[in-house]
């Protein structure tokens, strides 16, 4: 073999190396950050109770859990929360799903409703949308049972579940289709699915594939961005500085295109991993501050329940 031949043997060597590293860092990246692996939540923080396992339809998988305070409620906020798993694995219970959340907001009287919806393979994304928008429909119609305002609802969702809210926020007409009334606001965790067909374009997660498939004109009905009409929903995308596929870059133009429409959107990059956002948000700290902040400004409930110096700061809302 001649030293050119060698040359280029080694060069396609290294290559092929190269690319079956990067192949096993993608898979990794996948199991560690878009799989929630957390144990469910066994126990309830003082002053919580929960009803669990409420059928909003006949699937196994769409049940919803309310945390409640051990106290009568009258017209209490909502958040609405929905868990992630890149659209195939995650549940309603999971300590990151709702551990620190319940314990800093129920406590002061608001009321956390946490959903399962159908996976991959039985439902793709669009059809996950619609579990989630007809739970939200069951738990506003249900609303006054546990002493909470159906007109007060926030959707919440991280990772697959964030680009479930962000599609509903984007369109809300998909929720109301449904028979789910308009909602307040909407706090996505760390969505990066924004634009699915700029993601399918380029090198992506092959997750991503398993979601969404190769058909066009599905990655343009799944896409918040392809499917943003002006409307009234205020928005706010936390995005993570730490990820290696970039969020805060989708998230971003997201909320530069809802504004473009009028929409009060804001962005909210975080230097935080990916299950960090979910994990970390309910703890004392400036992030879950920020997010108070955002939801204060909605409106006055939940700005009464969540700003320390009540008297003064929500009398503005």
């Amino acid at each position: 073999m001649s030293p050119a031949q060698a040359g280029l043997l080694r060069e396609r060597l290294q290559e092929r190396f190269a690319e079956r590293h990067a192949a096993t860092a993608v898979k990794t990246t996948e199991n560690d950050e878009f799989t929630d692996t957390s144990e469910a939540s066994n126990s309830l923080p003082a002053g919580v109770r929960v009803i669990r396992n409420l059928a909003y339809g006949t699937d196994a998988k769409q049940r919803l859990d309310v945390y409640l305070p051990t106290h009568p409620l009258t017209s209490a906020p909502v958040i609405f929360m929905v868990h992630g798993g890149a659209w195939r694995t995650g549940d309603k219970a999971m300590s990151n799903v709702v551990d620190n959340k319940i314990a800093r907001w129920v406590p002061e009287g608001i009321v956390f409703i946490s959903i399962n919806y159908r996976l991959l393979p039985q439902a793709d994304p669009l059809l996950q949308a619609q579990d989630v928008a007809t739970a939200l429909a069951y738990a506003q119609k249900n609303a006054t049972r546990w002493g909470a305002d159906a007109h007060q609802f926030v959707l919440m969702g991280h990772s697959a579940g964030a680009h479930l809210v962000s599609l509903l926020a984007a369109d809300p007409t998909l929720a109301t289709r449904r028979s789910a009334q308009s909602w307040l606001g909407t706090v996505s965790l760390d969505s990066a699915a924004y634009d699915i067909p700029r993601i399918m374009a380029a090198k992506h997660y092959r997750f991503y594939d398993k979601a969404f498939g190769s058909d066009p004109a599905y990655w343009q009905a799944a896409s918040p961005s392809q499917q943003l009409k002006a409307q009234q929903t205020a928005f706010l995308a936390i995005c993570s500085t730490q990820r290696p596929d970039k969020p805060c870059d989708q998230a971003g133009d997201f909320v530069a295109q809802a504004k473009s429409l009028q929409i009060a959107a804001s962005l909210q990059p975080e230097p935080l991993t990916h299950k960090e956002i979910n994990k970390q948000l309910g703890l004392n700290n400036a992030y879950t501050q920020q997010v108070e902040t955002f939801l204060a400004g909605l409106s006055q409930p939940l700005c009464l329940r969540i700003v320390p110096d009540k008297a003064t700061q929500c009398s503005r809302n």
